[in-house]
This record gives C-alpha cells, sequence and structure tokens, in this order.
C-alpha cells in the first residue's frame, strides 16, 4: 500500500469512528473502502478487520459516554453479557447466508425508523412519562443482546440506529442516553464477532489496528459532539445516516 492508501484509510477509519459514536452506521463508510483497497480478499476479511477498529471506537465512545450521561446497567448488563455470543454466533453464520437476503428487509427497516422520526419531531428529543415495567426492560433485553447482536455477526449495517430506536422505544429514553447505551452493546457484539473473525484468521491485524486509532479519534470526537449537542443535534445525523445507509444498500442491492 503507498502512502495515499493508507491515508485513505485512516481518514476513512475516522469519519466511521465519529459516525458511529453519534448514531452508529460506520460500517457503511469504512467496509467498503477496506473492499476496494483489497479487490483480491474475500468480504469476510473486510468484515473481520473492521471490527478491530469497530471494537476500539465503540468501547471509546461507551467510556465517553459513560461518564456524563446516565445508564440503565439492569438493561446494559445482561444485554451486553448476551451481545458477546450471539456477536459471535452471527459472525460463524456470515459466511452461509448471503447479504443479498438482509439487505431488502433491512432498507424497508430503515425507511420505517426514518420516516417515523422525521414525522414524530419530539420522539427521542423530549423526556416522555412513561413506566418503565420490568417486561419492557426483559424486551429490550433480548432485542438488543440476542436479535441486535447476531444481526451485528452477521452483517451489521444499522446496527446503531436499531439499538438507539429499541431504547428509545421500550424505555422511554432520549435519543442521547440511547445512543451512549447502544455503544456498550455495540461494543459487545463487535469483540464477540471479531473473536469468530480471528479465529477463521479473516482479520488483517496491522491494518485493522492502524485504523483503530483513527476510530478512536473519531469516537472521542463523535461522543463529545453529541453530547455537546444534545438529543435534537443526534435526532438530525439519525435521520441523514439512515438515508445515507438506504441510497447504499439499495445501490448494492439493485446496481
Amino acid at each position: 500500500m503507498d502512502l495515499y492508501e493508507v491515508l485513505g484509510l485512516l481518514a476513512a477509519a475516522t469519519a466511521a469512528g465519529w459516525v458511529d459514536a453519534v448514531v452508529g452506521g460506520g460500517g457503511v463508510l469504512l467496509i467498503p473502502v477496506l473492499l476496494l483497497a483489497f479487490p483480491t480478499y474475500s468480504p469476510a476479511v473486510a468484515l473481520g478487520t473492521n471490527k478491530i477498529a469497530a471494537v476500539m471506537g465503540t468501547a471509546t465512545a461507551a467510556y465517553m459516554y459513560q461518564r456524563r450521561t446516565k445508564l440503565d446497567r439492569k438493561v446494559l448488563l445482561p444485554a451486553a453479557g448476551l451481545a458477546v455470543p450471539f456477536g459471535a454466533l452471527g459472525a460463524l453464520s456470515a459466511s452461509s447466508v448471503p447479504t443479498s437476503y438482509f439487505r431488502p428487509v433491512i432498507m424497508g427497516l430503515l425507511i420505517s425508523v426514518a420516516l417515523f422520526v422525521a414525522f414524530r419531531p419530539s420522539f427521542g428529543v423530549q423526556q416522555r412519562d412513561m413506566v418503565v415495567t420490568p417486561r419492557r426492560r426483559t424486551a429490550a433485553i433480548l432485542i438488543a443482546g440476542v436479535g441486535i447482536g447476531f444481526y451485528d455477526g452477521v452483517f451489521g449495517p444499522g446496527v446503531g440506529t436499531f439499538l438507539i430506536i429499541s431504547f428509545t422505544t421500550l424505555l422511554a429514553t432520549q435519543f442521547l442516553e440511547s445512543a451512549a447505551m447502544a455503544k456498550v452493546i455495540n461494543a459487545s457484539s463487535n469483540l464477540g464477532a471479531l473473536a469468530v473473525f480471528a479465529w477463521q484468521g479473516n482479520v488483517l491485524w496491522a491494518l485493522g489496528l492502524g485504523m483503530a486509532v483513527g476510530n478512536i479519534a473519531g469516537a472521542m470526537i463523535g461522543s463529545r459532539t453529541a453530547m455537546k449537542r444534545g438529543s435534537g443535534f443526534v435526532r438530525i445525523v439519525l435521520v441523514l445516516v439512515v438515508t445515507g445507509m438506504v441510497a447504499k444498500m439499495g445501490f448494492d442491492q439493485f446496481a
């Protein structure tokens, strides 16, 4: 690789870290760049190498958020514990499940999310009066740790968005709090998936660790920006990122 390719990957990793820290979806930026940089490698290598940067970046964002944001540990601890093995299980399934099966369903879900958030200006921005029952907490744990954890290992785009919407809907948290909780789960599922990709030999360690530096820097900037600007800012970025993800997945599916 020449210097320009290295700088391009670092820039992409930094941008992905920023996006991931605010609303998730950094993999949509970084994985295509990896595929372009290494066309002779299998997609699993791009996914595995991306997970190194993703683990470091999401863990950094989670640390930054937890210092200044309230987190529901009754949900986070069991959900994070489940996300590790189910992220690993998803990674084990990644090579046997074509991503073309996922794209139409995920595109439909993302479009629904974008429309819902766009036409409900108060959703995730204003505090809602809601009794968070044990049933709601259990649902949040299973959806985040099992369902989204598995999806993160097997495919991945939109994980942060789905976590934010799930927590906001079930736990009545604002977008900023939901984003903070999403980072913990995302870091856990990334860790489980990384362990499997590493065991399979689908990780370029030197490159991944280099990109992790950029991802950490982006995560620090993104989490600080989100905490400074608040839930309204997260809402705007969420809609923009979801729109971009739908456009990218639509291009991959139909082009």
